[in-house]
């Protein structure tokens, strides 16, 4: 049918270019705050990639959503804009009439949004953070950057290395304080390398160097020269193995439906849910009067989102915190936005049955002759 072929080619072509355009925004933030933290020596270099493709999973099914919004709002903007709709509605279409084609080109975003929020998304969200707990479990040398003071483990020791072999085993000019009580200790070396003792200690052996012994704001301090010194090489303690709400597997989160289990399913239930509710609400939404312009119900959808998502972690939050029931916080907010939208979409429907009537009524009669 010449009618949905069309409609289907339009909300393709809008949404290969919306989820470009958000998809690009996306990785170029995301990659500029991993690239920050990294320049920060909180994320190891090496997992910058891996760590930007987890968080882009983790986003794709918000993206998906907001791409299906503004492809099926774009589409029906753009045949109201070039009178498109004025042919259909003549052809003896009506607004409703959009729903069926809309929602089977909606469908395959739902499963899609579905599949990333029940498992793919939680299982980057287990991987991400694996690698950042990785990371903090390094010894005091491997969490080093170059040209940078880094912090020890235990919190008492600060390093600065101006260079790091690539084995990291090897450093030079390296620059050490530590403080032992109420005295503070300063060593300087011209480089050093890891040293493996056979019980499982290891120390970063100096070599060349000075270490400064002294109170902090005294004027006295001990010298010593020394050609090789050695530091114990703290390993940062194992830490308990902790899942975040968001990292755990769906099943797991039915298995023990605590009030924060419960609160994260409803996030994951919602948003299939909201996908379906703001296609259907973009078709009564993208309705703009000429003699105004677009902008104005562009402004409207774009603030119907915005209440849309917050009203949704609202409910999301409040369910974690015991607050509302998880049966009536999982379908009230989309029940609502479901009756908006057939409330919109009866009022257009409506409002174009009645007015060409209400026209032919209102229309001065002639004078009889």
């Amino acid at each position: 049918m010449l009618f949905e072929k069309t409609l289907r080619r339009d909300l393709a072509n809008l949404a290969g270019v919306a989820f470009a355009t958000l998809f690009t925004i996306l990785v170029t933030t995301t990659l500029i705050r991993t690239l920050g933290r990294a320049a920060g020596g909180r994320v190891d270099t090496a997992s910058i990639l891996p760590l930007l493709a987890f968080f882009t999973i983790n986003a794709l099914p918000v993206l998906l959503v907001l791409t299906l919004y503004v492809a099926v709002l774009m589409a029906l903007t753009r045949a109201y804009r070039d009178a498109e709709m004025v042919i259909w509605f003549a052809s003896g279409r009506s607004l409703a009439d959009f729903i069926g084609p809309v929602l089977r080109f909606a469908l395959p975003f739902v499963v899609l949004v579905a599949l990333l929020s029940f498992s793919l998304a939680p299982w980057a969200n287990r991987q991400s953070a694996e690698h950042q707990r990785r990371f903090e479990q390094r010894q005091d040398v491997s969490r080093v950057s170059a040209g940078q003071f880094r912090e020890s483990a235990s919190g008492d020791r600060v390093f600065f290395v101006e260079s790091l072999a690539e084995d990291e085993r090897s450093v030079r000019n390296v620059f050490v304080t530590q403080r032992s009580g109420e005295r503070m200790i300063v060593v300087v070396s011209a480089g050093g390398q890891i040293v493996g003792e056979p019980d499982g200690e290891r120390f970063l052996v100096l070599e060349r160097g000075r270490r400064y012994d002294g109170d902090p704001g005294a004027t006295e301090f001990r010298v010593m020269e020394f050609e090789r010194y050695g530091l114990r090489i703290e390993s940062a303690p194992a830490l308990a193995p902790d899942s975040p709400v968001k990292a755990m597997p769906t099943a797991d989160l039915l298995r023990e439906p605590s009030a924060r289990h419960l609160g994260e399913l409803l996030w994951r239930i919602g948003l299939p849910c909201m996908a379906v509710a703001l296609a259907l609400l973009a078709i009564p939404l993208s309705s703009f009067n000429p003699r105004v312009g677009r902008s104005i119900n562009l402004l409207v959808a774009l603030l119907v989102y915005v209440v849309y998502s917050n009203l949704l972690s609202l409910s999301q939050a409040w369910v974690a915190q015991g607050r509302l029931r998880f049966a009536l916080g999982v379908w009230v907010i989309h029940a609502a936005a479901l009756a908006i939208a057939g409330l919109l979409l009866w009022r257009r429907v409506s409002l174009g049955r009645w007015l060409p009537a209400w026209r032919r009524l209102s229309r001065p009669k002639p004078a009889p002759r």
